[in-house]
């Protein structure tokens, strides 16, 4: 009998702090634009490179060779 007495004042106090009243304070929610920069150097610098590499070829074929 003490057991079920015991047992029972327990789960009592295991649930009053379940009873009381909990608050949560929510707060607007702002949304702000995002910026995002992106770099296209590497893309210009290889078309660039194939370009310069192309008129390099010509000017080498061009040239007359000195000895």
């Amino acid at each position: 009998m003490a057991r079920w007495l015991l047992g029972g004042l327990v789960a009592v106090a295991l649930a009053l702090p379940s009873c009381t009243r909990h608050t949560v304070k929510l707060d607007p929610i702002e949304i702000k634009p995002i910026h995002i920069t992106m770099d296209i150097n590497i893309k210009v610098s290889q078309e660039l490179d194939k370009f310069f590499e192309g008129v390099e070829k010509q000017a080498t074929d061009k040239a007359p060779a000195t000895q």
